[in-house]
């Protein structure tokens, strides 16, 4: 637990402080780089390297174990250190690896984040804005790992994700995946194969669930003292 006394760059850095509200301003962040970057080689490493400080981050937050955190830097400095090795060796950054590498270091962070809040609430005894950020970093990692996913099955079918187009870039992935968890269709873009239609099915429920379930719950109960300690 955050003392009363610690430093104010301690409360930055701590789920008692402002850490959960820089984590979504760093997710955030994040996705406004995908959706604008262009496609290139570069901007894929720059993006491997948000999602690696994005990890480190929310584990830090979290309060996990030191060695833990320990283990989350080593592989993404590892991961960037190989995308830019790769990037300068062959000059080229293969599309489906990076997208490997994004979804890898996204996946982890929702969980350590889950547990960070369920231990922050039940130390203040209630439900606070800092719950709500940390379940609204959660959405938006989850989110960003299935425009991941999608973009590997894209990689996989030579670019036949999509129906309308070729291809796909990131921010076309991030587009149409935030369009389906949040249950919007626009129908610009939609699934061509069985298997991303079932990937799209399972998000839009995942969206649906976890907004009328797990973020109802944290705003009705929002300043209440009913959490356990």
């Amino acid at each position: 637990m955050l003392p009363d006394d610690a430093p104010a760059w301690q409360r930055h850095f701590h789920g008692d402080g402002y850490g959960y509200g820089w984590l979504l301003g760093l997710i955030v962040v994040g996705l406004a780089f995908q959706m604008a970057a262009p496609e290139t080689d570069t901007a894929r490493v720059v993006t491997i390297m948000l999602q690696g400080f994005t990890l480190i981050a929310a584990l830090t937050v979290s309060g996990v174990r030191r060695w833990l955190i320990h283990v989350a830097t080593a592989v993404t400095v590892l991961s960037i250190i190989t995308a830019t090795g790769i990037l300068i060796g062959s000059g080229d950054l293969d599309l489906g690896g990076g997208r490997v590498l994004g979804l890898l270091l996204v996946a982890i962070a929702p969980v350590a984040i889950l547990v960070g809040i369920v231990s922050q609430a039940r130390r203040a005894g209630a439900i606070t804005l800092r719950t709500m950020c940390g379940v609204l970093c959660v959405y938006l990692l989850i989110g960003t790992a299935f425009a991941y996913a999608y973009g590997i099955i894209s990689a996989v079918e030579d670019g036949g994700f999509f129906a309308e187009i070729a291809g796909g870039t990131q921010s076309d992935f991030l587009y149409f995946s935030y369009a389906t968890m949040t249950t919007t269709g626009f129908g610009d873009l939609t699934a061509a194969a069985d298997l991303g239609r079932s990937l799209a099915i399972t998000e839009a429920l995942f969206g649906q669930i976890y907004l009328v379930t797990l973020v109802a719950l944290i705003v009705a109960n929002l300043g209440r003292d009913s959490i356990a300690r």
